[in-house]
């Protein structure tokens, strides 16, 4: 499992928006200058945010970004299988993949399987409050 460049700028975006001041919105071009992300690959990622009702986007002066539901309702897992897919390790691992036929007598997917558990239940165990919290250590 490699997160890709697309969802760690996801990411990125989601916690930009998290830290602004509750409603307000922030224009695509002011993400990509804060975010260092090129407007182009913006372009990209931020339709897929609106299209599954991770942001609102609003066109206009005073248009742009905000979150639909409060940092805390945003589970870091949620956002990196809306941009990478499936967090699984291998292919046959996947939730939505097909067995392969080797299924029934593999002894390395049931090791597979739980990794993919692993993963998942850790990134969705972090909220988006949680990445915005500073770290005091």
């Amino acid at each position: 499992m490699l997160i890709s460049t697309r969802g760690r700028y996801a990411l990125r975006v989601m916690i930009e928006l998290a830290e602004q001041k509750e409603g307000a919105y922030l224009p695509m071009k002011e993400i990509a200058e804060h975010q260092e992300i090129s407007l182009k690959y913006l372009e990209r990622i931020l339709p897929v945010l609106v299209k599954n009702g991770l942001l609102e986007g609003v066109q206009g002066k005073s248009g742009g970004y905000r979150l639909t539901r409060s940092p805390a309702d945003y589970r870091v897992g949620e956002i990196l299988r809306l941009t990478d897919g499936d967090l699984a390790p291998v292919d046959c691992a996947e939730c939505h993949g097909g067995k392969c036929e080797r299924s029934e007598h593999c002894r390395t997917l049931p090791m597979w399987e739980d990794l993919a558990k692993v993963v998942n239940d850790y990134f969705d165990g972090i909220t988006l409050a949680d990445l915005t919290r500073k770290k005091t250590d």
